[in-house]
């Protein structure tokens, strides 16, 4: 069956097409692809959550080599302007280049350029002769202290197609900005999302509404699977079939008279997380996976969420959120259901007392190792109630208690009690559901 894109697939194909670097515009590509600024404007927005293009203040949304996911901890030129609040001086058709490292020109001329190699970015005050060979080496430049460079220097830029970037920050300040961004990129890279897990569409299969239950039944006998998205002539999912639509229906029926309309999808974009609360949530087996125009990509299954899950908690972390923090510190005391761990300053609010939320995560995870113990599935919690919370200062030891209340195949009931010093200073109470095969 022939399917005819919808312009939204099209202005996306078009910007994909486009050289790495260009500079576009809504107003450019509603005019190129006669499409309303509305519709450019979207897709253009879709663009830039894909990764194809970068918008930057004062400079505009150019296109850009999409990164490999492995290789997040790298930033491109454009990020490093976001990151710093810059203000691009010269080179900019070279905004969407990755730069390797990054060099703080805070020694000799000479020592510095030993460091200063091909992709990388010397961070550097007003000093022009350090400019110069650096973009002659092929390195940017970004100059702190809010400076700005010659002319000489800035046609090399435009020459070389390396940034120049001015910013108003201290050499410090910006290092440390341009580090945290990276870490932050490295915590992102740990996080799975539905792209990392589904199976795409040429692995699946389909119906279409205007198929009969006869070609359910055809497909079943080939796949042995029981459950298809059924999609539109625009390839949209518009329902779901499965063999619990299809017992005693004639088989001339269409399968839009027989089909489940307006399923749960999720997008390729989806966390892992989020995937999994669904599932269990709703009790479904299977979704289908679309993009913003709810064109069909692939399914998400069970068993996937389940190998997810179980690879994400064996992948080593490298950007070290507050929850891994508290796994780390949580220690737990053997067989009994008890676990102890010490207030940090990472774990306080402004006042320096724990705070809210790391208290919910510290419950949280003593919920999850203790029913590891129990052999259950992935648990997924379904609700917390915080009773009461004692403001607890840095330092202070913490005990936490967990007891079952209640311990079902696809739920249980937890009852968790928080000391310090003996004194009770927190108890909440948490529903759980559990990913079982």
């Amino acid at each position: 069956m022939i399917r005819m894109s919808t312009k939204h697939e099209q202005i996306l194909n078009y910007i994909e097409s486009l050289p790495v670097g260009m500079k576009i515009s809504v107003r450019a590509v509603a005019k190129e692809l006669d499409v309303s600024e509305g519709t450019a404007y979207r897709a253009i927005k879709e663009a830039e959550n894909i990764g194809y293009v970068s918008t930057i203040e004062r400079v505009g949304t150019i296109r850009i080599e999409q990164k490999r996911k492995e290789n997040i901890e790298k930033l491109t030129f454009a990020e490093v302007v976001n990151i710093i609040d810059g203000q691009v001086l010269g080179g900019r058709s070279g905004l969407h280049k990755t730069l390797n490292k990054f060099v703080i020109g805070a020694m000799k001329l000479e020592a510095m350029m030993k460091y200063t190699e091909k992709s990388s970015l010397l961070i550097v005050g007003n000093r022009v002769k350090a400019q110069e060979k650096a973009l002659n080496a092929g390195a940017a430049i970004l100059i702190t202290g809010g400076f700005d460079t010659t002319d000489y220097v800035k046609g090399l830029a435009d020459r070389y197609e390396l940034p120049v970037i001015s910013c108003s920050y201290d050499t410090f300040t910006v290092a440390a900005m341009i580090n945290r961004a990276i870490y932050d990129q490295l915590i992102k890279k740990e996080i799975v999302i539905i792209d990392d897990i589904y199976t795409p569409i040429d692995e699946t299969h389909v119906l279409y509404e205007d198929d009969l239950v006869s070609t359910w039944h055809a497909l079943n006998d080939q796949t042995k699977h029981s459950r298809y998205p059924v999609v539109n002539k625009q390839n949209q999912v518009v329902g779901v079939v499965t063999s619990k639509d299809i017992i005693n229906k004639r088989i001339d029926l269409k399968i839009e008279k027989v089909m489940t309309k307006k399923p749960i999808v999720t997008k390729v974009t989806t966390s892992l997380a989020s995937a999994a609360h669904t599932m269990v949530w709703q009790g479904i087996e299977m979704m289908p996976v679309v993009d913003e125009g709810y064109t069909f990509q692939g399914v998400i299954s069970r068993q996937d969420v389940i190998k997810g899950l179980q690879s994400s908690q064996r992948q080593p972390q490298i950007g070290e959120t507050i929850d891994d923090l508290i796994h780390k510190q949580l220690y737990s005391h053997g067989d009994l259901n008890e676990f102890s761990t010490e207030i940090t300053p990472q774990m306080t609010n402004q006042l320096g007392t724990l705070s809210y939320g790391v208290f919910a995560s510290l419950v949280t995870e003593a919920c999850n190792q203790t029913m590891k113990k129990e052999k259950t599935g992935d648990m997924v919690i379904e609700n917390l109630s915080i009773f009461f919370m004692k403001p607890v200062q840095i330092g202070s030891q913490l005990s936490v208690l967990p007891e079952i209340l209640e311990h079902g195949r696809k739920f249980a009931k937890i009852d968790v009690q928080v000391l310090s010093d003996n004194e009770l200073v927190g108890k909440a109470m948490v529903m759980t559901q559990f990913i079982n095969r």
